[in-house]
């Protein structure tokens, strides 16, 4: 019995299975041309953890709405971790400190970060992993708060290859976001990110640091983010915001939307 017979059905020979295979394969656009077509990295092992940090007990519910949303990549591990009333960049530590201490969970491929004030589209999951093909951390894109907004995507790489400042300003992201495009960045925020796991092997701890203080005699302030991402692109590690992810900023007092 060949390998086609013992897997067709009995109402369907195995001449009849062969002819179906065949135009498949020339029917353009269809079955074995998406496969070979399929971008980015989601066919691949992509386990991902999700690590949620929170000073509250409670989320809003549209956060919560958007998490139960969030499509996962077919036939692919992914979890959920939370720690609730702890410094953000302590608890993001601890909780990665946690996993890379796991024999199972250590194995996985991706660290993935959401925050609680943060709305992601259904597919954030997986554009993230087809644009971290490149980079070792990506994430959406998204605005501060309040009445002065900034993107959320910082520094230009090719200003650091070429003068040796590693700067963090807000990039100008217009024409990169009218067209969905991904930018490569200095550092990215937390709110919707994706990171290899890996990543946090090559950079010795400590990795999220919030810094507001007084250092060789001037005044110094990173986020946790920020402050890893630094030591990260030191290290020759890259990132990029994924224009396609457009993440919500939600002001829980007053129920806006940024």
């Amino acid at each position: 019995m060949t390998m086609i017979e013992a897997v067709s059905s009995p109402r369907i020979s195995a001449d009849e299975v062969t002819k179906t295979l065949e135009a498949l394969r020339g029917e353009d656009g269809l079955a074995f041309q998406r496969a070979v077509t399929h971008h980015g990295s989601t066919y691949k092992d992509s386990s991902t953890i999700i690590l949620v940090p929170s000073r509250a007990p409670h989320f809003h519910w549209k956060v919560v709405q958007s998490w139960q949303n969030l499509i996962a990549p077919m036939n692919q591990h992914r979890a959920f971790i939370f720690v609730i009333g702890d410094e953000v960049g302590h608890a993001y530590s601890s909780m990665i400190k946690g996993i890379l201490a796991d024999p199972q969970l250590s194995k996985w491929k991706y660290i993935m970060t959401l925050e609680s004030d943060n709305v992601q589209p259904p597919e954030a999951h997986i554009r993230l992993l087809e644009s971290i093909e490149g980079f070792d951390g990506v994430s959406g894109i998204y605005w501060t708060k309040g009445e002065i907004n900034r993107p959320m995507a910082y520094g230009d790489p090719d200003h650091y290859a070429r003068t040796g400042e590693l700067e963090f300003r807000p990039r100008h992201i217009n024409d990169a976001l009218a067209k969905g495009l991904v930018m490569p960045v200095n550092g990215i925020a937390m709110g919707c990110s994706l990171y290899r796991m890996d990543l946090f092997r090559d950079i010795p701890e400590p990795w999220f640091v919030t810094v507001a203080d007084v250092i060789n005699g001037a005044p110094s302030a990173f986020t946790q983010d920020l402050y890893f991402c630094k030591k990260a692109v030191e290290r020759g590690k890259r990132f990029a915001v994924d224009m396609r992810v457009k993440v919500g900023h939600l002001d829980e007092s007053t129920g806006q939307m940024y």
